[in-house]
């Protein structure tokens, strides 16, 4: 198979090459494609799974440690920031100095961030090293990628992307389970300390089995002002959809933030015009699948997160049940998941990419759409094909987006690509998570007053109702301490079906987002480059 690279994404002053530079050959477990497959799922698979196993465990910490609820957000606050703004550049330095080094010091950083976590004894310790965990997953996450896309012949990319997928999925879904576990039966410490073991066997696979893969146009200086205005301006948008729920989107300081990202974002745009190697080549985005890609993920994840944001909340307030069950009603997502990545990863090969990615956003936007019309008297079995059918759409996006962002790339930017592909990621989360809880909000708002005089419940003041409305907005009823008997059950009902009802819009617009990805897909197409590092190791 001939590699090759293209000049599409050379900034002024790079110099393109018709091919990278010899790879070290693969011998015996080094650099095999499926060994190092099964090696970096087992990295990434720590990451993925922190992104929710520790909600379970946030109670428990805030327990015992004494914290406040604002410093217990920051547990997942601190760890999201830190995350979101190193992507891109924790990319590029896996593009310098070679992937399998950076994979490998983003394993160990971890799992030592993990334990010294287990280790604490006060809130801010657990929050500095939740910030580390972030940071050194940054660099775990774009490696992965990189290394998949230098190793696996472009016939073969598709399938180890939607294993890979399959991996973050279910590590993703299945994290509330196995957290509800562990913090139920052995301690919140426990949620982090599963870390250490698995980082030591992802580290000793990755010694044995990796191969280190550079390519000839490799970067050879950092593009420091680049990486300072790109990190303020990722910095400076995230914060404000974090801060946007408790500040409001009215508020100034909102929109300061979000006005100073976008100067940020100007900024670095026109720096990487005159910088001689830039952090990201804007070049790189003349290619429409690759940007479509992009814009695809973001609108998956707005649509997924967002909603599923919700749903834990249904699922434990509404319905009443404990995280590991709740967990469990989440399997028919996670297995659809599981199942359904591969298969995608066999079909985008077969078909391209277009046909799989537009049927996954419409089976996507019509599962919202059936979350929609959830009730609080629901049956599991009505959830459940919602659920599996919201897996069974997402499975080909996961996979179909990060083979079109990254085998559209040069091979030398694959690092950059795979860090822009999770950075979409985490962008959408947060973006579904703030603008889908501002929906909540607004209907909790508006029909609160209204169905709480309707139940002839006494009147409240405005303050009460402020905070009877910050309750509902999670489903919980704002029952204070001594309210008979049937006064309760009139408020727990009024809550629920309050609270449902913002679910239900948040739901549907998610389905609209869902909806507008589709003609985002049909702007994909199979990746120009996927083979340019594909000539190695053997299958």
């Amino acid at each position: 198979m001939t590699s090759q690279t293209t000049l599409d994404a050379t900034g002024p002053g790079d110099k393109a090459s018709a091919a990278p530079s010899p790879q070290p050959s693969a011998s015996g477990l080094r650099g095999h494609p499926w060994f190092t497959l099964i090696t970096v799922a087992v990295g990434v698979m720590m990451v993925a799974l922190d992104g929710t196993i520790v909600a379970i465990a946030n109670p428990a910490i805030q327990k015992d440690l004494g914290a406040t609820f604002a410093q217990v957000q920051w547990i997942t606050n601190g760890y999201f920031l830190a995350l979101a703004v190193s992507l891109i550049t924790a990319g590029k330095l896996g593009d310098r100095f070679g992937h399998r080094q950076t994979f490998l010091i983003g394993v160990v950083g971890f799992g030592a961030a993990s334990g010294a976590i287990g280790l604490s004894d006060s809130i801010g310790l657990v929050v500095t090293f939740r910030v580390f965990q972030g940071l050194f997953g940054a660099l775990l996450m774009p490696a992965a990628l990189g290394l998949l896309r230098a190793t696996f012949p472009a016939e073969k990319l598709n399938m180890a992307i939607g294993i890979w997928g399959m991996v973050i999925g279910a590590s993703t879904a299945g994290g509330p389970i196995l957290g509800g576990v562990l913090v139920q039966h052995v301690s919140w410490q426990s949620v982090f300390f599963i870390n250490v073991p698995v980082g030591l066997i992802a580290l000793a696979l990755g010694v044995v089995m990796l191969l280190d893969h550079r390519a000839e146009n490799a970067p050879r200086s950092f593009d420091l002002l680049g990486i300072g205005l790109l990190s303020g301006a990722m910095f400076c948008l995230v914060w404000a959809l974090i801060k946007a729920p408790t500040w409001g989107w009215g508020d100034g300081r909102t929109w300061a933030f979000l006005v100073v990202s976008v100067l940020g974002f100007a900024l670095f745009s026109f720096w990487e015009t005159k910088v001689a190697e830039p952090l990201i080549p804007l070049g790189l985005f003349r290619s429409v699948p690759l940007s479509a890609g992009v814009v695809l993920m973001v609108l998956m994840a707005i649509a997924f997160m967002g909603g599923l944001f919700f749903v834990t909340f249904y699922l434990q307030n509404v319905h009443g049940m404990d995280p590991v069950d709740a967990g469990l009603h989440l399997l028919p997502l996670t297995g659809m998941m599981i199942v359904g990545s591969p298969l995608a990863g066999a079909a985008i090969t077969k078909l391209g990419p277009r046909i799989p990615l537009a049927g996954g956003m419409a089976a996507t936007a019509i599962a919202m759409y059936g979350m929609s019309t959830l009730k609080a008297d629901t049956g599991s079995g009505i959830m459940a094909v919602w659920f599996a059918l919201l897996g069974l759409g997402l499975a080909p996006v996961m996979v179909g987006a990060t083979e079109v962002i990254v085998g559209n790339a040069p091979m030398e930017l694959s690092g950059v690509a795979g860090g822009l592909q999770q950075a979409a990621m985490q962008i959408g989360g947060s973006l579904g998570t703030a603008v889908l809880g501002a929906v909540m909000a607004s209907k909790v708002d508006n029909d609160l007053p209204g169905n709480w005089a309707d139940a002839g419940l006494p009147k409240l003041t405005s303050a009460q109702l402020a905070q009877a409305s910050e309750a509902v907005q999670v489903g919980v009823a704002p029952i204070a301490e001594g309210t008979p008997g049937p006064v309760a059950a009139k408020i727990t009902g009024v809550a629920h079906d309050t609270f449902i009802s913002g679910m239900s819009l948040a739901s549907l617009v998610a389905a609209g987002v869902a909806a507008v990805a589709i003609l985002v897909a049909l702007l994909t197409k199979r990746g120009e480059n996927a083979d340019a590092g594909a000539g190695v190791g053997h299958i």
